[in-house]
């Protein structure tokens, strides 16, 4: 099936992967990954609009100038283009990112 993919299988991806990310859905210009970085988060800003849906783990997420904690179940948008990154995060962190949309984002 391409519109379901276990858990499993991201988590296998994500541990296979250098980036430890694993993207396993993809449709048009929406694309579903689990991301889990360990020690920092490199990332830099994106062509297209996010989420992040918080699966495990806690810290602190910094958007621009603010930052604020997160836990479990929290969603956080991040527009294109905006520097962003998760800071002081547990171990077990791990978070389900999803892109869409224009390069640029949907303004």
């Amino acid at each position: 099936m391409d519109w379901l993919v276990p858990l499993r299988d991201f988590l296998d991806g994500v541990e296979a992967s250098p980036q430890r990310a694993h993207i396993a859905l993809n449709h048009g210009t929406m694309r579903v990954l689990l991301y889990a970085p360990r020690g920092e988060d490199p990332q830099g800003p994106h062509k297209q609009d996010e989420l992040y849906i918080i699966h495990t783990g806690k810290g602190l997420f910094r958007k621009g100038d603010q930052v604020t904690a997160f836990g479990p179940g929290d969603v956080i948008f991040v527009e294109a283009m905006a520097e962003h990154r998760f800071e002081d995060f547990t171990d077990d962190f791990a978070a389900w990112a999803v892109f869409w949309g224009p390069d640029g984002g949907e303004g």
